[in-house]
């Protein structure tokens, strides 16, 4: 069983009360919701309002309306749907870019460690000097040398270290997968966001335009002498602070719309436009699918699951290492009477040091990545769990604004109105309905802004996004 808030219990209140004291009077349907309040006409209006005296003071209250730095030539609105800001921010974005050219590099390491040990060729030449008298040894000459060496590569340690580098590849592709669903679900709150702001500027100004024909009725009273001038000035203040509240929402708008550009590295015109509302529908899959998908498929898992079978790879690697490392040799050897042709091998025998600190270093690596493996698996479940219930009382707020919260609030403020219009009630019960009105709305939009919000976090924790609008 849920618990209304105060105020919502504050409206049933005011509604039953200003509904049995205007029932005797004429009332006219009033074109006043969400959308916009306007103010209500009468069927037949006293006489005394027709006299040239009763044109309303000029409203003196100015408008704030502070300009904004321009961002280049305005032109026709640009509409973008999520989707298209999508590919925009995944193609633009620096940090994308980023991970991207990691993926290249670590496939140049592939390339790398598959490539064979180049030979070495050693060349040596020089004159002959006597040592003893020319009768023994003969005119002197000089000699040249040609050596060949060809290391042979242990294949254990190099499929392991080939292997090593595929899973670093994979480990890329994770981190670009990870860094690519961050910025796509940054993108769609950020969307949301920007609409959110501007309904609430839509909201704030149509409740501005309200006052401000109020505080008009007020100062025509006031003029005739049918109201004192405390109402005036009460009228202004409220009029005054409907108008910073309407500037504020208007500048959280255009921060908002920055926020946005600022994702996409500026390739967003400053003209653009969201193709796109809150009422969105959002689908989902069942909860026992995705609990058993997200700690799977989560990009910040894959990548530790890459790093483990990296770090196994390395343990063989080192391991393959101990093993005798063999070089071939072929020599060629001339002087001016012989020439000789000698093939050998060199062997390296690990007999005092056996890399004991390289594998030991290699295994507490793997170790280490494996407790991190375990405890992410484990934070991402909760991490979709709360998530998921967030996602789950976005739902149920949604469902009670719209099962008819907004409509009677709507009705009290038609009501009230009326009644104040009378003469049955003052200003101040026509201003509290509005503000219960005012907060009604504005809490309607940040429920189905958090039900965005909470949906595209799950996304994101399941990399659910646009893939094949990236290329690699």
């Amino acid at each position: 069983m849920q618990i209304l808030p105060f105020r919502y219990l504050l409206l049933s209140s005011i509604l039953s009360l200003l509904s049995s004291n205007s029932a005797a009077q004429p009332s006219v349907p009033l074109p006043i919701g969400a959308d916009g309040l306007q103010p209500p006409t009468l069927s037949s209006p006293p006489a005394r309002e027709l006299t040239p005296s009763a044109t309303p003071f000029r409203n003196e209250l100015p408008r704030l309306q502070t300009p904004l730095p321009s961002t280049g030539l305005q032109g026709p609105a640009v509409p973008y749907t999520i989707e298209e800001l999508q590919r925009l921010g995944l193609q633009a974005n620096g940090l994308v870019l980023a991970a991207r050219s990691q993926v290249g590099m670590a496939k140049g390491g592939v390339v790398a460690a598959s490539a064979y040990l180049n030979p070495e060729v050693m060349f040596m030449a020089g004159p002959m000097d006597r040592r003893l008298p020319i009768e023994d040894t003969g005119p002197a000459n000089s000699q040249r040398s040609i050596t060949v060496m060809q290391p042979i590569e242990n294949p254990f340690m190099r499929s392991a270290r080939i292997a090593a580098s595929e899973a670093t590849v994979d480990a890329s592709r994770a981190s670009l997968d990870q860094v690519s669903a961050d910025l796509a679900a940054q993108l769609r709150v950020r969307a949301y966001e920007l609409l959110l702001r501007q309904d609430q500027a839509d909201l704030e100004q149509s409740i501005y335009d309200l006052l401000e024909t109020v505080r008009k009725r007020i100062a025509a009273n006031v003029e005739r002498g049918e109201l004192a001038r405390f109402e005036l000035i009460r009228a202004d203040t409220e009029l005054q602070s409907a108008a910073n509240r309407k500037e504020a929402a208007r500048l959280n708008a255009e921060r908002a719309k920055v926020f946005l550009m600022q994702l996409t590295a500026g390739a967003l015109p400053a003209n653009f436009q969201i193709k796109g509302s809150l009422k969105d529908p959002v689908d989902m899959p069942p909860l026992d699918e995705l609990r058993q998908q997200v700690p799977t498929v989560n990009p910040d898992v894959v990548r530790l699951e890459a790093e483990q079978e990296r770090a196994n790879k390395r343990i063989s690697q080192e391991r393959a290492s101990i093993l005798p490392s063999i070089n071939v040799l072929y020599t060629n050897y001339q002087d001016q009477q012989f020439q000789s042709n000698t093939a050998g091998m060199s062997v390296r025998i690990p007999i005092w040091y056996r890399r004991r600190g390289e594998i030991d270093t290699a295994i507490f690596d793997s170790a280490r990545i494996k407790e991190s493996l375990e405890y992410r698996r484990y934070e991402i479940g909760q991490l979709f769990e709360a998530a998921w219930q967030a996602y789950q009382i976005a739902v149920q707020r949604v469902a009670m604004f719209e099962g008819g919260l907004i409509k009677e609030a709507e009705n009290a403020v038609k009501v009230a109105e009326a009644a104040y219009k009378f003469g049955e009630r003052g200003l101040i019960e026509f201003l509290d309905s509005q503000r219960i009105l005012r907060g009604i709305l504005g809490d309607a939009l940040l429920a189905r802004f958090d039900l965005h919000s909470a949906a595209a976090e799950i996304d994101r924790l399941r990399a659910h996004y646009p893939k094949e609008l990236i290329p690699e």
